[in-house]
Order: structure tokens, then sequence, then C-alpha cells
């Protein structure tokens, strides 16, 4: 039975539902699968959860001014007695503090407004359980938890819970009449509309994941995920059922629809370390720093960060002769765990280093070989839609969750950061063996961004021998060429939307010195490095094969043919170099070949692969003696050229020989005989004509072209190889 004044809060709480009722949602509501139907009714969450949740909203709640306190809060965490540390008991404390954070005020207004801190005896240790607990007693729409029997109980929970189950009716009724005072539906439409657009962002944003080639290839992942009823499509956005698809920006990143994270997880390809869920940012960090990279090149990682991007940074160079250090392990504890982690995901090429960042020398002896700087200091973060993930795959600290539940970071706090970051970077700028530092955030602020990168560009020391640093344009493998032209400045920016979240990435390299050249062995390892390469095998360019290539004269067997003639284009080369100076005076054209940045001719190779694999010892050799300064020509006597061969240049890498010279012309009618396998397959532009001597004119000495009355029958045959 219910007392009088019983039934007096639940008349008042009928009639404020049934005037709330009358309200009007704004177009910028939230949206309506919150409250659909196919949402599972919510039980309530575990003893322990309710704990570490009440832990983490102590550490991170929001202090207010001694006028403004309306809850005194204790200083000591709650014991818990449980010890499940794993990922998706992590999730569920993180989630229930956070939401408990963004509705503090509204929580501590319904507590007093219903009377239960007045007329209850609550300890002041028990005040961030009794909030963290009230939000999902309210969100479960007043109903009773339900949970297994063989659930572990707590004292002070059950105390709570007690206490909040007597005062339902009230809870209720107060909750009523804050919504009907904020003219909102529900409490949600009570948080600033900056933290509603982040939720909103959320609930749509699909899951990145990696995958980790130490271990498996991209195409035996397709045919995995197909085997368990997922399709392979070119975009995820709006589409229904098991689909998955490959990322524009980064060729080994799957994107999944956010709904099948539950089914994705049961997958033996993330229990097994195959996939590994990550945000997209960290993925174009590490894109971006290999394709800085030559073979040889090691690589300094300034702070540990998430391990999952270590791992991924691993996976990327797991080919090359690269090592990764990663500074800031100073915990003996979490040494161990990271070897371990490592050898789980088949990473051997990674260092850890106890010193911090700033603490370690630009001169230490084992990091005179790092050439590229992996930069990713700790942020604002708030272009990120999901910051609990965030948290719990990029280790970053609880507290980067109270600026989120107020939709924006203070101007103190924003000051702080962008200096250590600027501090960070100028550091990194030290190293003078270093050629580029990659400077990536998750921000949405510019002085988190453009400006940390501007003034540390500003203020450099150019009184070293070593070339200042520039900004450099978008790397080419994360970018289509609409991107770059349509980029006002050199910045990769990604806005957050409901598609991904927001990030930041500059990348620094410095200016080449001009009385320094470039090798072809560079070019070429570069080149691979991106994986513009693919198909040719170019060797390793270690140390140790140099020594083993002079040790051996000797070629394969196997590719006997392949070599003599690969000699034979050698030799030529050598000795038209040498007569390029006396061919001058006859040569009646010239055409400049421009020089080719690294990217330029990386992709040229790609795309004018042999088909013929070459040899491992003589590719390089060959690229070698075809850098001569200028394309050796054919003489103009014998082909006519065409229109369009006036506005093909030449690449570096192309070689053009002449035609056989016959010491007297032979009979009409009678083609010369040349074996067909030294005829040469030309690799970019038009077949050229070779007319019969008989019926051309003779042959001018001055540079003349030759008529235009050539017969159109006559057979095309290519130039063959000397």
């Amino acid at each position: 039975m219910l007392s009088s004044s019983e039934l007096q809060f639940s008349d008042e709480n009928d009639s404020e539902i049934s005037q709330l009722a009358l309200l009007e949602l704004s177009d910028d509501a939230a949206p309506r699968e919150k409250a659909s139907s196919d949402v599972p009714p919510k039980t309530g969450y575990p003893d322990s959860v309710y704990v570490t949740a009440a832990n983490i909203f102590q550490g991170i709640r929001t202090e207010k001014s001694p006028e403004k306190v309306l809850i005194k809060y204790g200083n000591e965490p709650l014991r818990s007695s449980a010890e499940s540390e794993d990922e998706s008991f992590q999730r569920l404390s993180y989630e229930l503090a956070f939401s408990a954070l963004k509705y503090q005020d509204i929580l501590e207004t319904i507590l007093v407004d219903s009377y239960i801190l007045p007329s209850t005896t609550i300890p002041d240790h028990l005040s961030s359980l009794i909030i963290v607990m009230l939000y999902d007693f309210q969100d479960r729409k007043f109903q009773a938890r339900l949970l297994s029997d063989n659930k572990e109980s707590i004292a002070e929970v059950q105390e709570v819970e007690n206490i909040l189950n007597s005062f339902k009716t009230k809870l209720a009724a107060s909750l009523a009449r804050c919504r009907i005072k904020h003219d909102a539906l529900s409490i949600y439409h009570i948080l600033p509309e900056t933290v509603r657009n982040q939720e909103l962002r959320a609930s749509t944003l699909p899951l990145y994941a990696w995958i980790n080639t130490c271990k498996i290839s991209p195409e035996e992942v397709y045919h995995s995920l197909r085997r368990k009823g997922y399709s392979k499509v070119r975009s995820v956005w709006h589409i229904g059922g098991k689909v998955f698809a490959v990322d524009q920006h980064c060729y080994d990143v799957l994107i999944f629809p956010s709904r099948l994270k539950n089914d994705l997880l049961n997958i033996d390809l993330f229990k097994d370390y195959k996939l590994i869920f990550q945000d997209k940012s960290r993925s174009l960090a590490v894109h971006s720093v290999k394709a800085l990279l030559n073979m040889d090149d090691d690589i300094l990682m300034a702070s540990t960060g998430s391990w999952y991007t270590i791992a991924h940074m691993s996976v990327l160079t797991n080919n090359n002769a690269s090592k990764i250090f990663v500074c800031g392990v100073q915990s003996q504890a979490k040494h161990p765990d990271l070897k371990n982690f490592f050898t789980k995901m088949g990473c051997k090429n990674i260092e850890i280093l106890h010193e911090t960042f700033l603490n370690i020398e630009s001169k230490d002896n084992k990091l005179q070989n790092v050439k590229v700087i992996l930069l990713l200091p700790r942020c604002s973060g708030l272009g990120i839609s999901n910051p609990v993930e965030f948290i719990l795959n990029e280790h970053e600290d609880a507290d980067l969750l109270k600026d989120f539940s107020q939709g924006g970071t203070s101007e103190d706090k924003l000051h702080v950061l962008a200096q250590q970051q600027y501090e960070q970077l100028t550091h990194a700028m030290k190293f003078a063996k270093a050629q580029a530092v990659v400077y990536c955030t998750c921000s949405v602020y510019p002085e988190e961004n453009e400006a940390v990168v501007k003034k540390a560009l500003e203020f450099q020391d150019h009184g070293t021998k070593v070339q200042p640093y520039r900004l450099s344009p978008p790397v080419l493998p994360l970018c289509s060429l609409k991107e770059i032209r349509s980029s006002n400045d050199t910045f990769f920016r990604v806005e957050p939307s409901e598609i991904t979240n927001g990030c930041f990435l500059s990348v620094l390299t410095r200016e080449r010195d001009p009385s320094q050249t470039v090798s072809v062995e560079d070019v070429l390892a570069r080149a691979a490095a991106k994986g513009l390469l693919e198909g040719i095998d170019l060797g390793k360019s270690s140390k140790q094969e140099k020594k083993k290539k002079k040790s051996k004269t000797t070629l394969p067997k196997a590719s006997t043919d392949s070599n003599s003639i690969q000699m034979k284009i050698a030799e030529f080369l050598n000795r038209e170099t040498k007569a390029n100076a006396n061919q001058s005076e006859t040569s009646t054209t010239k055409t400049s070949v421009p020089q080719k940045s690294t990217t330029q001719v990386g992709s040229s190779l790609q795309v004018r692969k042999p088909t013929k694999r070459t040899s491992n010892p003589l590719v390089p050799t060959f690229m070698k003696n075809t850098r001569p300064s200028r394309t050796y020509e054919r003489p103009t006597n014998f082909v006519r050229p065409r229109p369009e061969d006036r506005l093909v240049v030449l690449k570096p890498v192309e070689i053009v020989l002449p035609p056989v010279i016959f010491p007297f012309p032979p009979p009409l009618g009678v083609r010369p005989h040349i074996p067909t396998q030294y005829f040469y397959r030309r690799w970019a532009g038009p077949k050229p004509l070779v007319p019969s001597f008989p019926s051309t004119p003779p042959i001018s000495r001055n540079g003349e072209k030759p008529k235009e009355n050539l017969p159109s029958s006559l057979p095309r045959c290519r130039p063959p190889w000397l």
C-alpha cells in the first residue's frame, strides 16, 4: 500500500508526463535508433562494473566552486573483489562512467530534488557510486536489474540499489520535472549541441581494422570473410547485411559497419591478431612514415601510445632491414607485457627504450640510422567521436573524457598541450641524421595543429650544417591527385564526420642539399618501400649483401639468357655514354629529360615493369647504367617521327637502341633476317615505321626530314638488341 504522500507524487508524475507528451522535438533531435523497438531492453551491469565505473568517475568528475556544490564526494576509491580486466569489462566501466559524467549536473539535481540525500545517510565515499547507479537506473526506465545468480555481489552496491528502489517514484517525478523545465523529451536533449553531435557521429561511425600481414595476406582475409558470409563492396555506407570494404587511403585497412562489431569479435581473425580494430588516423600516420623510408632506415616513435600503432609500424616494415625504437616505456612491469604482445603479433624489429623522448640525446649512437621520427603527442582529441574506444586502444588517460563531456577544452589546458607539443616537435628536429618528421594529432584546434608546426619551422636552428626542415605536400600513396589539387596548403586534414574521426597530419622533410645526388639504388629502395615495385625482386641492399656480390662472380643458371642480354645492354650503354660527346655535333634533335622526383620514378617503374623478371645482381647495375644526364637518341635519318612522338616525355629508365645498319641495301621485297628473341619491345610510345631502303631517297647528312610520301604498306619491325 502506498502512503498519501507517495500517491501525491505518483499523481504529479502522471500529470507531468502527460504534459510532456505534448512537447515536439526539434529538427536536430536524437537519432531514432536510440528509442527504436529493435533495441533489446537493458538489464543492468554486474556489481564489479558499478564499482569500477564509480572509481573512474571519481577521478574525472567536474570540480565545482564551494557555492555551487550540491553533493560532497569522498577521496578514497571503492574496493572491488573482482579482478576481471578484459576489454569488454573495461569498456562497460568506461562507458558508464562517461555517461554519468555527461549528466553529472542533472543527476545531482535529481538526487537533491527527490530528497534522497537529506533523508538518507549515505557516506561521502559512496557518492560516486550512487551517481553512476542512478544514471543506469533511469536509463532502464526505473526497472529492476536482472542478473544471473552466479554473479558476485558487493555490499556497497546492494546498499545503494536498495535506496534507489525505495525512492523509485520520487526519482521518476524529479526526472519529469527536470525535463519539463528544459523543454526536452529526455535528458539527452539537455546536453550541449556539441556533445549531442559527438554522440550522433559515434552511433554511425564504422569500424576500421588493419590487416596483420605478418600472419596473413589480404587475399586470405578476404577469402576467410567470404566463408563467414561477408561480401566485399566498394562502400559500406547505407548498405545492409554483412559487408566490408577496403579503405581508399590505406590499402591494408578494412571498413565494417558498426552494427557488426559483436559478430566480428567472435571471428578467429580478430582472436588470432590477424585483424586489429584501430582508428584510421593511426593508420594514416604509420603509412606516411613508410612512404618516406628507404630499405635500411630506422624509425623513432616518440611515445608508446597505442601498442597497436607500434605493431602496425612493425608490420609495414617487416620486409625491410629497419628497426623501430619506441620511447617512454618507463615502467619495468610493462616491458614483459609489451614483449609478449609483440610476439603474439609477429613483430620482430622493435626495440624498447625506457627514456622519455625529451630525455633522449640526439647524438645517441644507436639512433644514428634513424631517418624518420613519428610524433603522436598527447592532444585534446576532440576530433574523436567515440572517446571510450580511443582511450582503450591508444592507452590514453581517462581525464580525456572530461573535455568530451563539456564539448570543449579550456584555454589554459589548450595552452599547456600546445606547449608540450611544440617542445616535442622542436626536439625531434634536433636529430641531425633524421630526414623527416611525421606529426599527427586527433585535435580540431589550430593551436595544436598548424600553429605548432609553423612555430617550430619558424624558430628552427639555421646555424647547424644540416639542411633545415620544410613542409612537404600530402604523401602520394595516401592522397589522390584530386585531393592534392584541392588542398590549399601542405597539411593533410580530415574533419570529424559520421564516417570517420578527425585527424591532422603534417610531414616535415629536410631540404635537399644541392651538392648531394641521389643514387639509383636509393631511388629503387624508396620505390620498393612505398610498394611501387611489386613483382620486381631487387634483392637486399645491406652491407652483407654487397660483400656477397663482390665474392660471387658467377650468375645463376636459371636466368642465363636474361643475364647475357642484360650484360650486352650494360656494355652497349657504357660504350654509348663515352661516345655521347662526339654524337652531339651530328645529332639533329636533342630531348631534355626533366629531373624526376623519387615518387615519379617509382611510379614509372611500377607501370613499366618487364614481362620477364631480371635476376637480383643485374637489376641495380642495369638501372645504374641508365642514369646519364640525357637519354640516348636514335638518329632521325632512318625513322620518320610521328607528330605524337614529340609529346612523349622519355623516362630516365627507358632505353631506345638504334636499328641495325647494313653495309648494302637488301634486295627489294626481302626482309633482313633478325632473330625474334632479340626484338626490342618498347615500354611506351608508338611503334616506329622502318622504311625499305631501296624505295627511300638518299640519306641526308644535314639533318633534313625525309620526304612524307612513304608507302603505307611497309612492314613494321622493332629495332633489335645489339
